[in-house]
């Protein structure tokens, strides 16, 4: 009995930046975004580090031009991470493959975080900081908010804060894929440049770092903490 070709897999290739030692994956939270995406999809597919140093010439005519992450879905060449992502949620669909797509908006720290780090001014340094964590705050402040599936209208307790796992709810969805990266680089990075943690009283967001850190699409699709520093180490300029 032949397997129909609906059932196979497609034949996905992700290329995604590498390290610098030329093979481990490297810090881009885009490329980790799609990883995250292809993982959680439960599609079989492989993955290429590129190496920006040296780019072999067949990816050169590949995606001429063009910067990891891209992916080949049966041959195509596909170079937009916001039409990827729309592409993979609409291709690799239900029943077969889980819907990723969120409910809930996504929250973005990731504009205060360049601003602050990227400050040489001692004197901007404390606005900026402030700046990014007012923004950890609303993003705290709305994963310890109950989403409206957690609410008992019918119940006369007190209502409870949200104790959910991620931004949509237990499981990971696209909104996940966006925003962890990047949460987890402020996080290593802010420490590292700016001696800043943050905060520990910010319940949601360290318990949403917490549980990424136990799921294996995220441990597995991240660059190393040496990797993002090392990354960052010109942007993140010492301040004058």
């Amino acid at each position: 009995m032949t397997t129909n070709s609906q059932d196979r897999d497609p034949d996905i290739e992700l290329f995604v930046k590498a390290g610098n030692d030329g093979e481990s994956i490297g810090n881009c939270p885009f490329s980790q975004r799609l990883f995250m995406i292809l993982w959680l999809k439960g599609v079989v597919f492989n993955v290429t580090t590129v190496d920006l140093k040296r780019k072999p010439a067949d990816l050169h005519n590949l995606a001429p031009g063009t910067h990891p992450p891209f992916l080949t879905f049966n041959g195509e060449v596909k170079t937009d991470i916001n039409k990827i992502e729309e592409f993979l949620e609409e291709t690799l669909s239900p029943p077969k493959y889980p819907k990723l797509a969120a409910k809930q908006r996504e929250s973005n720290t990731a504009a205060k975080f360049s601003a602050y780090i990227k400050n040489t001014r001692p004197e901007a340094n404390a606005v900026l900081e402030k700046g990014l964590t007012k923004a950890l705050k609303k993003l705290d402040d709305y994963l310890n908010s109950p989403l409206p599936d957690e609410i008992d209208a019918d119940s006369l307790e007190e209502e409870k804060g949200s104790e959910r796992s991620f931004l949509d709810g237990s499981e990971l969805t696209l909104a996940d894929c966006n925003l962890l990266p990047k949460l987890h680089i402020v996080k290593v990075v802010a420490k590292k440049y700016r001696n800043y943690d943050i905060p520990s009283d910010m319940s949601g967001v360290w318990r949403y770092l917490k549980n990424a850190y136990t799921r294996d699409e995220f441990t597995n699709t991240c660059a190393a903490d040496g990797e993002i520093e090392t990354a960052y180490m010109d942007v993140a300029r010492r301040l004058a």
